[in-house]
């Protein structure tokens, strides 16, 4: 189960929301990532396009780690904490990024660094 304490900030209706939109995002991902695995194992491109080919491969796959860390936080009850201070990171800011692992705050102070 969740620990109340951890997502105590987000109703149960954002919760769903926010676990859809990461399952889709990851269901899709996947299916690119696949798409790619097979052009690799195609094999026929030229060696400039080979580069592109491995160089997306390599983005998709983490892509499909960063979200697939991200619902294991959801499932975890752990996702919508900073990592940093362990505030609540609001809805809204989860809706558009929600891969966000820090409040704005820490994400800022992270950035000026």
């Amino acid at each position: 189960m969740t620990d109340d304490h951890a997502t105590s900030h987000l109703s149960s209706v954002q919760l769903q929301s926010l676990r859809q939109d990461l399952q889709q995002q990851l269901e899709q991902r996947r299916r690119h990532l696949d798409g790619l695995r097979v052009q690799e194992q195609d094999g026929s491109g030229a060696d400039g396009t080979w580069q592109e080919l491995v160089i997306s491969i390599t983005t998709a796959e983490r892509a499909v780690a960063e979200l697939s860390q991200a619902y294991d936080r959801l499932v975890a009850g752990t996702y919508g904490r900073c990592a940093r201070c362990q505030a609540a990171i609001p809805f809204e800011r989860l809706k558009v990024r929600p891969l966000a692992r820090n409040c704005i705050d820490c994400q800022r102070r992270h950035e000026a660094a």
